[in-house]
């Protein structure tokens, strides 16, 4: 096998990990704000469920995670899944993971707000949720922004993750390529490691230039 053929078979696996992140953000991104107002709730049994899942999210590893997810439905549910679960279980392993971490981001970002502007966002005749959309959310988008981007590089790397159950993104195609016969061997990870660079390294780019986009706020 040639280096040019190794370059392709890598790459031609690259949508499938463009997918897991694009749809993990999306998923993930509004679920955790979500969670944070379950979180913040005054209704105490929901507060209390909500925090459990986030601890539980946070204190246990992905991987374990996607295997749940991905065995559960036929091992203790006794379900015939359909043949594209392997993927929606990635999806949703990593979108209730990651929307933990957001939930807590974002926490982060709104109990940091001064009191004083919900009070004058009062006198003005906002409402509560005026007051949030139009004057405490994009403070806080501001401010968690740093956060995010650790979250989204992070989530680049994780990616590589989904193959413990069997769903070929680029880890796993370079794993396959590695064993097969007269393969580079340990040249495949190398490319793919370029790979993952190159792609943390747009997104670290994209995520840098919306900071600067909102460094008006200070």
């Amino acid at each position: 096998m040639t280096v040019q053929t190794m370059i392709m078979l890598v790459a031609k696996s690259f949508p499938m990990t463009l997918a897991i992140f694009v749809l993990t953000l999306l998923g993930s991104l509004p679920l955790g704000l979500l969670v944070y107002f379950g979180r913040a709730s005054r209704f105490k049994p929901l507060s209390k469920i909500v925090r459990g899942y986030i601890s539980i999210m946070r204190g246990t590893p992905l991987i374990l995670q996607l295997m749940v997810v991905f065995y559960a439905p036929s091992l203790l549910l006794h379900i015939n899944v359909p043949n594209n679960w392997r993927f929606a279980a990635v999806i949703i392993a990593f979108i209730i993971n990651y929307a933990a971490y957001f939930c807590e981001i974002y926490r982060g970002g709104i109990e940091s707000m001064p009191v004083g502007q919900y009070e004058a966002a009062a006198v003005l005749g906002y409402t509560k949720a005026q007051t949030f959309i139009r004057i405490i959310l994009p403070q806080v988008i501001k401010r968690v922004l740093p956060s995010v981007t650790n979250e989204v590089i992070t989530l680049v790397k994780d990616t590589s993750l989904a193959s413990i159950i069997g769903t070929v993104e680029m880890f796993t195609r370079a794993k396959q390529i590695a064993v097969a016969p007269h393969s580079p061997g340990m040249l495949t990870f190398v490319v793919a490691a370029v790979f993952y660079y190159i792609f943390n390294y747009v997104m670290a780019f994209i995520m840098e230039r919306i900071e600067k986009k909102l460094s008006y706020y200070r």
